[in-house]
């Protein structure tokens, strides 16, 4: 077996799994889907997008014995059901196409053949301490790195997503996650990832039974492209976009390039939490403020106030200089907010961005995280039902604007209504979950915390002495005053 070694991270198996097929097995008693997937003006948008990489941490592993199950148990469980889970998502085990007659690409996927399935790389890292990289404390940026697996994208063909699985012997193991974000949105992707834990549990508690292949209502995904709909032709008004800023192969599906990896060198990761007595607390602050100075207070969601809070926080770390533009960009899923509403569980992007912009020293004022929280409140009661449509041109001016120099970009990705901790293949709760591709795009990581009582984690990734007085903030600011 060829073992390829990266910072202590050795490959030991790289294979794909293909859907799996038994004519005896039940699929909730529906048709398999075509062999194409329309992208909707939901997913040209991202078309360009690098590859969105998750991690899922999960300590079950304490002594060699348990290694050993790991090889002879867990892993042909795993490989298992993510065989079964791609029988109800056969996209994923596609490629993006783009056709030459085609007037757009779209997912195509042949189940009858081998060149279709989802790249699954085993691996081992011997010697990372499995506390630390699963923990909240300062860790390097770039460590991760080896154990997301890279997503397969050339001029013409581009894999949907891949799987990593690292072995931490005698302590643990990851699910590392690659998707393409020209189909998936952080829904989407943990709608994925629940539906395998789904299976993979069912597996291990059935053992000798015979397995189970249908899913449950609510984790059935729905590939059905005509609820979104497009009379102006919204998808294409976004691909040109994409491709008109490709100066040779206009059809081509790479996507906008990474970073250097001498780039992470000096970034660090830390996750903070924030529970639902500390946003209560700084939601009391922050009325207070617009109490005084507006005359009254007002409704301020949670995730308003972590993100106003993060916000200021950020700007403040970074040390900018006071008339520098902060630009911002807020996520919404548009699943209820289209007219009609479309399935909670349909598969594939449904997500928006809402765009704001102030001065750094409007976010370091004494009131600054007032105001920003004003301003996000603001921007996010501004999103009406059926207002989706139409907003291409603010959308592709607000990320014109967010690729502008000389500015400072703060965005969000994730969300604490994933219920990413929800994801138990059997073993456990993930230990924890972490956004890896934030270090690339800058942006900051939302989850729910792991207990699930209603709070806040928070991914980051900056400088070392940025690092530092971002803690110091954080910390300041749940002190009683």
């Amino acid at each position: 077996m060829n073992i390829v070694s990266s910072r202590c991270v050795k490959i030991r198996e790289v294979t794909r799994v293909t859907p799996f097929f038994d004519s005896t097995a039940s699929t909730n008693d529906s048709p398999l889907p075509s062999t194409a997937l329309a992208l909707t003006y939901f997913d040209t948008k991202w078309f360009k997008f690098p590859p969105v990489q998750r991690l899922f941490f999960y300590r079950n592993l304490t002594s060699d014995t348990d290694s050993i199950r790991f090889n002879s148990e867990i892993l042909p469980q795993l490989k298992h059901s993510l065989s079964l889970a791609l029988l109800h998502y056969l996209p994923l085990a596609g490629h993006i196409m783009w056709p030459e007659l085609e007037p757009k690409p779209a997912v195509y996927y042949f189940p009858d053949q081998k060149c279709d399935g989802v790249s699954f790389v085993v691996a081992e890292s011997s010697d990372a301490d499995f506390d630390r990289v699963s923990g909240d404390g300062i860790r390097e940026a770039a460590e991760y790195h080896p154990l997301v697996p890279q997503l397969s994208i050339t001029e013409d063909k581009a894999e949907v997503i891949a799987i990593q699985i690292t072995l931490f012997p005698n302590q643990g193991f990851s699910i590392g996650v690659s998707a393409h974000h020209a189909v998936l949105d952080g829904k989407s992707t943990t709608l994925f990832i629940k539906s395998w834990a789904y299976l993979c549990k069912q597996l291990k508690l059935q053992q000798q039974q015979q397995q189970q292949t249908y899913l449950p209502p609510e984790l059935t995904p729905c590939f059905d492209r005509t609820v979104v709909k497009d009379p102006d032709g919204i998808d294409m008004i976004y691909l040109k976009h994409w491709m008109s800023g490709s100066s040779s192969n206009r059809r081509s599906l790479n996507v906008m390039p990474v970073k250097p990896e001498n780039y992470y060198s000096n970034l660090v990761r830390m996750t903070f939490e924030l529970n639902r007595e500390d946003t209560n607390k700084l939601r009391d602050k922050v009325n207070k403020v617009l109490y005084s100075t507006q005359g009254g207070a007002q409704y301020l969601s949670s995730f308003v106030i972590t993100c106003a809070h993060v916000f200021v926080w950020l700007v403040k770390a970074r040390d900018v200089e006071a008339n520098t533009t902060v630009r911002f960009v807020i996520p919404t899923d548009c699943r209820s907010r289209l007219d009609p509403p479309i399935p909670a569980n349909y598969f594939g992007n449904c997500t928006g961005g809402e765009f704001g912009e102030a001065k750094a020293s409007d976010f370091m004022q004494e009131n600054g995280v007032a105001f920003v929280a004003h301003k996000l409140s603001d921007l996010i009661k501004g999103i009406k039902r059926g207002a989706v449509l139409g907003s291409e041109d603010e959308f592709l001016n607000g990320m014109a604007k967010m690729r502008e120099a000389q500015q400072l970009k703060i965005s969000v990705a994730g969300s604490n209504r994933f219920d990413a901790y929800g994801s138990d293949f059997g073993w456990g709760r993930p230990e924890k979950v972490e956004v890896v591709s934030i270090d690339t795009t800058g942006a900051i990581s939302l989850a729910e915390t792991r207990d699930g009582g209603g709070g806040f984690e928070i991914g980051v990734v900056l400088g070392k002495q940025q690092m530092e007085v971002f803690a110091s903030l954080f910390v300041d600011a749940l002190k009683d005053r």
